[in-house]
């Protein structure tokens, strides 16, 4: 590729800018170094790289050989390097979002199936003998057995006994409905 304006020599003498191939060949290594020190990342510093060579490019026609050529890319490279980073600053942090996200809660079939054996159970309990019943919805509310027996005013022996009956029949209840 030539750029329109100056004459592009092989050497680019006398204040006239080489083709632009020959720019990427003799400095892209100093691109890259300077694209390496403002940027850690692989991915990014291939994209800084680029934006470099794309802003050299474009800086190319008004390259008056006031200084070397290496100096003015380099001095291109130093400028887009730092106006990258601040972007990459002032973004937020991009986070990769994996192809499927488990959730922390419950699907909706699992819901209904809780809601379902709740049901079940609630009904199963519903069925027991009074004295069963008590014991089991205590039970299941979180009460120790002592404040069981307490509540009840009953001996802990038959606390055991009616809870043991209870748990027999609400599996027996469960086990048989569908």
């Amino acid at each position: 590729m030539k750029r329109e304006g100056k004459t592009a020599t092989a050497g680019g003498l006398d204040g006239e800018t080489p083709p632009f191939e020959r720019i990427v060949s003799d400095h892209g290594p100093l691109i890259s170094r300077i694209a390496m020190s403002y940027e850690a990342d692989p991915a990014l510093r291939e994209d800084l790289t680029q934006q470099i060579f794309l802003a050299v490019w474009q800086a190319l026609p008004s390259y008056r050989a006031d200084a070397s050529l290496k100096t003015f890319i380099a001095r291109i490279a130093q400028n887009r390097a730092i106006s990258f980073v601040t972007r990459q600053v002032r973004q937020p942090p991009v986070a990769e979002m994996p192809e499927r996200v488990e959730s922390d809660q419950p699907t909706p079939e699992d819901k209904a199936i809780v809601a379902s054996e709740r049901r079940r159970l609630i009904e199963a309990t519903r069925r027991l003998p009074l004295p069963q019943r008590e014991v089991i919805i205590l039970v299941l509310e979180g009460f120790s057995y002592a404040e069981i027996a307490d509540m009840l005013n009953i001996a802990p022996n038959a606390l055991a006994l009616r809870l043991s009956r209870a748990k027999a029949a609400l599996k027996k209840m469960l086990e048989g409905t569908p």
